[in-house]
């Protein structure tokens, strides 16, 4: 869920990128913090596993404007792919605005993609999210690797994945093809859904209403007076 820390006039935002192991994710955070400039990111941190590592690196977009005079700020994580990592991918996963999914354009993996997707949605609802929560939660699908010569075809990685017809973009990841576009959707999508109004009862998972901040809410330094929407 979004933050807001008062201190720094900021509010602050989760964004995950799953999907299969070695499909691209740790190539997509590796190229943005690259190019993004160092007086807008933050330190690139690595949770080494003995097979893949989680980063995460927040960031402050020049571009989106401010929300109720708030700037807003990004923080970017990974989730470890292979299947034996189950539970560190549902702790990465609390508390997220959005989620990119990668997928692996190589026919070998279309199974592993709709694994991880089927693992996506079982995580989802085991952290907590509500159906309309999960109806509501911004996506953007990913198909990256397009540059191989047996890639699979759009029109079948997307009939396969893409079932609630999230923006979705061809990508090359190692090459930087389609990186920026990806994240540029997911952040307009998580500020969209931000502004859309409550529902009839509690208040929206967006709504700018801060409580007390929980222990644990984020790896993040700049998460100090920072509290929930």
């Amino acid at each position: 869920m979004a933050l807001i820390n008062h201190r720094a006039r900021e509010i602050h935002f989760k964004i995950v990128y799953y999907g299969p192991g070695l499909g691209g994710k740790t190539t997509n955070l590796k190229h943005l913090h690259e190019r993004l400039p160092p007086e807008r990111r933050g330190r690139l941190i690595s949770i080494a596993t003995d097979h893949e590592r989680t980063l995460f690196f927040d960031f402050l977009p020049i571009d989106l404007g401010q929300v109720a005079g708030l700037s807003t700020r990004f923080h970017l994580y990974t989730v470890p792919g292979q299947t034996y990592y189950r539970l560190s991918r549902r702790a990465v996963l609390q508390g997220l605005d959005g989620i990119v999914f990668v997928a692996d354009s190589h026919p070998a993996r279309e199974r592993a993609n709709r694994e991880s997707l089927e693992d996506l949605a079982t995580n989802l609802v085991t952290i907590g999210l509500s159906a309309d929560q999960l109806r509501r939660l911004p996506r953007v699908m990913q198909y990256n690797k397009r540059d191989l010569p047996e890639a699979m075809p759009l029109a079948s990685l997307s009939a396969a994945l893409n079932l609630g017809r999230s923006p979705e973009f061809e990508a090359v990841a190692s090459e930087g093809r389609g990186v920026n576009d990806c994240l540029r959707a997911i952040c307009k999508a998580v500020l969209a859904r931000l502004s859309e109004p409550a529902p009839p009862t509690g208040i929206a998972h967006g709504a700018i209403s801060p409580t007390t901040q929980t222990a644990g809410a984020s790896a993040s330094p700049t998460h100090s007076a920072i509290h929930r929407t």
